[in-house]
């Protein structure tokens, strides 16, 4: 009887032991692409693509970043946690102006490479060529807003950080059903109609189904720039913005923000004349844009503030700073946080 109990005993065992190894080794998965992708056992060293994912990477398991797609300026380094500040920069894979070559991924030595963003024939392409060259792992992941919180959960699977994924998710979650609520306390007649302008000039704007205005039809606000059809990033003409007339104004670049507010040729909009003007704050990436990437989770709060002041109690500067403890792995001082909302939020009341 009690041989017979050990033999059951050791055959689970066994079989136990046989399973373990099975699943240790490689595994297959599918990306946002439908590209059936072989993963190594372990992965200790990822390589992001281009910026939306060196965003995602960073925020989601920093010790696995092998470097950054570009040289963070000395003012965003002040915001990224130091022992990740100096990281090598190793270039970009995608995009306007790729910079990375193939001997400088190679030196990398990462284990995969990841990329956020766009999902079509060009990327899984380009995705299908840098894998079979190098060897090295390419993953397409889904960048659209609406799937921020899956993209984190399915790259925390992919590179070993599930709890940090969830945790990240949860925020973002929570922060987009808040701002729905905030929304949902304005009549669609009363949400703002807005202009978004970057550049110096303010006279470059996304149009129609732009991935760089996805946040603000997410905070229920009409982008005004539709009225010159779809496509990305375009250059519109004072007299569009004049004839559009908006109620409020979102800046990127600080020149443009403050010479908007002087300049008499644009004071017949109403967004200039109730001093509704507001600019994205950038370090160390965009709250709104630039790059399109789950930086912008941080932009829903200050959307719904500067969008729908009269209907929200979001206390700013204490949502802030959880979302760049969580995300960016720094406290920030008081200081920092007056430096972010400078010239970038309506006055408290």
């Amino acid at each position: 009887m009690h041989r017979r109990n050990l033999l059951v005993i050791l055959s689970a065992m066994v079989a136990w032991l046989f399973a373990g190894l099975a699943m240790a080794g490689p595994r297959a998965i599918v990306d946002d692409a439908g590209r059936k992708v072989e993963l190594p056992e372990t992965i200790n060293r990822v390589m992001a693509a281009g910026p939306p994912a060196s965003v995602l990477i960073y925020a989601l398991a920093p010790e696995k970043m092998v470097g950054w797609v570009r040289e963070p300026s000395a003012e965003e380094k002040t915001f990224i946690a130091p022992a990740y500040r100096d990281l090598p920069v190793h270039g970009r894979l995608t995009g306007k102006g790729n910079t990375a070559n193939l001997e400088a991924v190679l030196a990398m030595k990462p284990d995969v490479i990841i990329d956020v963003g766009t999902i079509d024939d060009t990327y899984a392409s380009l995705a299908d060529r840098v894998q079979q060259q190098t060897g090295i792992p390419y993953v397409l992941i889904d960048g659209r807003f609406a799937k921020t919180a899956e993209s984190l959960r399915k790259a925390g699977d992919i590179v070993g950080a599930k709890d940090q994924a969830e945790k990240l998710a949860d925020y973002a979650e929570k922060a987009v059903s808040r701002l729905n609520g905030v929304i949902d306390a304005v009549p669609a007649d009363k949400r703002a109609r807005v202009y978004y302008g970057r550049g110096p000039e303010g006279l470059e704007t996304g149009l129609a189904g732009s991935i760089n205005m996805e946040i603000l039809a997410i905070a229920g606000a009409r982008n005004v720039a539709e009225a010159a059809g779809s496509g990305g990033l375009a250059n519109v003409s004072l007299e569009q913005v004049l004839s559009w007339n908006p109620d409020v104004i979102l800046a990127l670049d600080p020149k443009f923000q403050k010479s908007v507010l002087a300049d008499p040729q644009w004071s017949g909009v109403a967004a200039v004349r109730d001093k509704r003007v507001y600019r994205a704050p950038t370090v160390p990436f965009g709250w709104f844009d630039s790059p399109p990437g789950v930086n912008r989770v941080v932009g829903l709060a200050w959307l719904a503030k500067v969008l729908y002041p009269d209907v929200t109690n979001i206390d700013l500067g204490s949502d802030v700073r959880d979302f760049y403890k969580l995300f960016y792995h720094v406290d920030l001082t008081q200081a920092q946080i007056d430096t972010l909302l400078a010239h970038s939020a309506p006055p408290a009341k």
